[in-house]
């Protein structure tokens, strides 16, 4: 069966890294989850200072070292997914939190900052077999992909959906607050001026509110065979 590229975007919180993952792994592809890339970004951002207790953002500074910055995944043994190494560290945990997700869309934002991951993105896809989510991976990353789905659910989905999975791993979290974080980066997400997100004119919609897990995993895997065959 030939390889083929597979670009998964949608909104957060809409299951795009859950489904990915398991495609990925049924059918022996790599999988790169982009949005951890920007979560890495904020969180170097956040602890060096460089956005401030007034959520400023110093481009300038950011700008400058970009080139600092080395994102990486590795495979976890134990949980057989990839976690997300920042300059050697594993943050796959931190970077999930709500103090990240609460900048990470005015980070993803910045042109820089898209520039500089986009490309790193392209060069982890250019041999085909695998699987990338994010927001602009069909419409900007890879353009030429052979399957886009664009992935979406309502907004009160969503935010339940990442409530009860930090309450799974014993954080505190507000519903109320998840939501509106929800709210606020699928308008910074659509109206940024640089790759905003949106469906590409190919790609299948998917709408997840009322899917189970594995309802949705058969349904993509169905898709991915389809792409292969046409």
């Amino acid at each position: 069966m030939k390889r083929i590229t597979i670009a998964i975007d949608g909104h957060s919180s809409c299951g795009k890294s859950t489904m990915a993952k398991s495609l990925a792994r049924r059918i022996g592809y790599v999988y790169v989850d982009t949005g951890a890339m920007y979560r890495a970004v904020t969180l170097y951002a956040l602890n060096q200072g460089i956005i401030d207790k007034t959520s400023m953002i110093d481009e300038q500074r950011l700008y400058s070292e970009m080139k600092d910055i080395s994102i990486s995944f590795r495979l976890n043994e134990t949980t057989g997914q990839p976690d997300t190494y920042l300059n050697g560290e594993c943050v796959e945990s931190l970077i999930r939190g709500m103090e990240v997700s609460s900048q990470v869309s005015r980070i993803a934002s910045l042109p820089f900052v898209r520039e500089a991951l986009v490309a790193q993105q392209q060069r982890m896809g250019q041999e085909k077999g695998v699987v990338m989510d994010g927001r602009d991976i069909g419409t900007v990353v890879f353009p030429d992909a052979e399957l886009k789905v664009f992935v979406t659910a309502s907004a009160e989905v969503r935010a339940q959906r990442r409530y009860s999975e930090l309450k799974a791993k014993g954080e505190e979290a507000s519903y109320d607050e998840i939501l509106k974080n929800v709210v606020e980066r699928d308008y910074i997400d659509s109206h940024r001026e640089v790759s905003p997100l949106c469906k590409a004119p190919d790609a299948i919609e998917l709408d997840n509110s009322n899917l189970t897990i594995s309802e949705q995993d058969e349904w993509l895997y169905e898709r991915y065979l389809e792409a292969c065959e046409g």
